[in-house]
């Protein structure tokens, strides 16, 4: 269930989720171990009682960040389950979930005290999401929720297998869709985010709806984000 890509980070593919016109999606989620031992949770997929005790076996969990506002169907589940750790929202979350007890939104106040070991940077300027993308530091590890995708070749048939196509989501490596190529309305925000994720010295590349990326990651990024950048 959990596996180790690198020292301290782990991945975890959890079930299907189907979204608006009965697109299913694959999920991944990643657990990291900070230095002090506890654990820091993205992009949480479905928490089963198997999955929790896998967790809670590399140690506590005490973060747990929803990374846009399109990945937040499971944070109930895992709130309830770690009450004690912290709930970080990405932007616009909070306002569009106020059922769920977030205790901070990325990218306001005071830096999160994980953020000497996990750098991040919001993607901001999309009309469907506003993402936060996440470097790791110790691993060299890129973590991108909704940004980039692939889906694998068959995933969907019939008119969906047109539109992913038209849109990019079974291109030949994991790209950014048309969708949100078409919904970068600030572009030079959008700009001025990607170009501090290229400066990342990047060696691998986590996505939560595509296969990771583990050689020459910081290309790989270049290819996927040449569209935008001048």
């Amino acid at each position: 269930m959990l596996t180790q890509i690198a020292e301290d980070i782990w991945t975890v593919s959890g079930p299907e989720i189907t979204a608006a016109l009965g697109f299913h999606y694959p999920t991944r989620m990643a657990v990291i171990r900070l230095r002090d031992g506890s654990l820091f949770i993205w992009s949480p997929v479905a928490l089963s009682d198997d999955l929790a005790k896998s967790v809670d076996r590399l140690g506590p969990v005490q973060h747990i960040l929803a990374p846009n506002s399109l990945h937040h169907m499971s944070i109930p589940d895992w709130a309830s389950v770690y009450p004690e750790a912290t709930l970080y929202a990405a932007p616009k979350l909070a306002a569009k979930r106020p059922d769920i007890r977030f205790d901070q939104e990325i990218g306001t106040g005071t830096p999160p005290t994980w953020a000497d070991e996990i750098a991040f940077v919001i993607v901001e300027g999309n009309a469907i999401t506003t993402e936060v993308v996440l470097f790791h530091r110790k691993s060299g590890t890129v973590l991108v929720t909704d940004l980039i995708q692939q889906m694998p070749q068959g995933w969907y048939s019939g008119w969906r297998a047109i539109v992913a196509k038209l849109d990019l989501m079974v291109a030949s490596e994991p790209t950014v869709p048309r969708k949100f190529r078409m919904a970068f309305k600030n572009k030079p925000a959008a700009r001025k985010a990607v170009a501090e994720i290229l400066e990342w010295p990047a060696e691998a590349v986590l996505m939560a709806h595509a296969p990771p990326v583990r050689s020459d990651a910081r290309a790989f990024l270049k290819r996927a984000f040449d569209w935008l950048m001048p």
